[in-house]
């Protein structure tokens, strides 16, 4: 009976939830999100910081042109791969878009790999001080002309108490660190905030996990298919713009070294393998330091629908 009367209470207050569905990639997180948004009658927004370009969408994983039919999606595909484009826009730009949502529906769906972004918007970003483009090119040419280690000491040297915490094999994060360093004098984390921003919604903070013998097979699987449908040519076609930080990523990294005659094309398709387990590695590090967390495993959809549904108090859809 209190159960009952708890929903009633929930529906009556007219709360608006954000589902969050993370996971490392290649977790299944994008069926698992069309699942619950046909569930609750919903649409998805995309948390992965490659997705938003066209251009590389075989090599992002993004979703098929079926999936999008069957469940709109937002955030995916709508950036030229020139255009900049950072967090804080992000954050910006999808809490603008769940103001419009939340007028037709009680819930949305957030799902992607991209763990910073989804934090800045269920959190909210720390108030990190603009840097000058002469500050960004130093920082930059550091990267380029020798590599991320000298990024890693330099920021180590910089503020020890961030390099600690940081991805360590993420260049961007190391790169806006330091940025903030030299611009101003005061180590990174002097700025970081413990507080989150307040929202107008309730967060829903589920994850995906499966054993890692499982995620290893689908990682691999996933790299060739993605070959399969076309990594190689689509690697060809924006290798003119590697140099922009949307390519500094797992699957085109890989074949522009092909390209350049560094690797075989085995030996390329063998590290993206290698690393893409790297980087689900260090997305599960960056998840499990969130508590709130509830995890489930990629087939638990039932189960995730009904944890929902308790929460919530809305029906789902048979």
């Amino acid at each position: 009976m209190a159960h009952c009367l708890l929903r009633i209470q929930r529906k009556a207050m007219n709360k608006k939830y954000l589902l969050v569905i993370a996971g490392p990639t290649a977790s299944g997180k994008t069926d698992m999100a069309i699942q619950l948004a046909q569930a609750f009658h919903t649409e998805i927004i995309s948390a992965d910081s490659r997705q938003f370009y066209p251009e590389i969408a075989i090599g992002t994983a993004a979703p098929s042109p079926q999936q999008l039919e069957r469940i709109k999606h937002h955030m995916v595909h709508q950036l030229n791969i020139e255009q900049p484009y950072d967090v804080a826009s992000y954050e910006k730009d999808v809490l603008q878009l769940l103001e419009k949502l939340f007028q037709q529906t009680d819930i949305v769906v957030l799902t992607g790999g991209s763990g910073l972004y989804i934090d800045a918007v269920c959190r909210g970003l720390d108030n990190i001080p603009e840097t000058s483009p002469a500050i960004r090119k130093r920082v930059e040419e550091l990267y380029s002309k020798q590599g991320i280690k000298a990024l890693q000491q330099a920021l180590e040297r910089e503020d020890p108490a961030y390099y600690k915490k940081v991805d360590k094999m993420n260049p961007r994060r190391l790169q806006r660190a330091l940025e903030v360093c030299w611009q101003t004098g005061q180590p990174y984390s002097f700025y970081r905030k413990r507080q989150p921003s307040p929202r107008s919604f309730e967060v829903i903070w589920t994850a995906l996990e499966t054993d890692r013998t499982q995620l290893v097979n689908r990682i691999n699987k996933r790299v060739e298919l993605m070959m399969a449908a076309g990594l190689l040519a689509e690697a060809r076609k924006v290798y003119p713009f590697r140099y922009l930080n949307a390519l500094r990523t797992v699957g085109f990294a890989e074949l522009f070294d092909y390209f350049e005659g560094k690797f075989s094309l085995e030996e390329a398709i063998e590290q993206i393998k290698i690393n893409t387990r790297r980087y689900a590695k260090r997305q599960m590090t960056w998840l499990r330091k969130n508590k709130d967390y509830k995890w489930f495993a990629p087939d638990e959809g039932a189960e995730l629908i009904m944890f929902v549904a308790e929460i919530t108090g809305l029906k789902p859809v048979k």
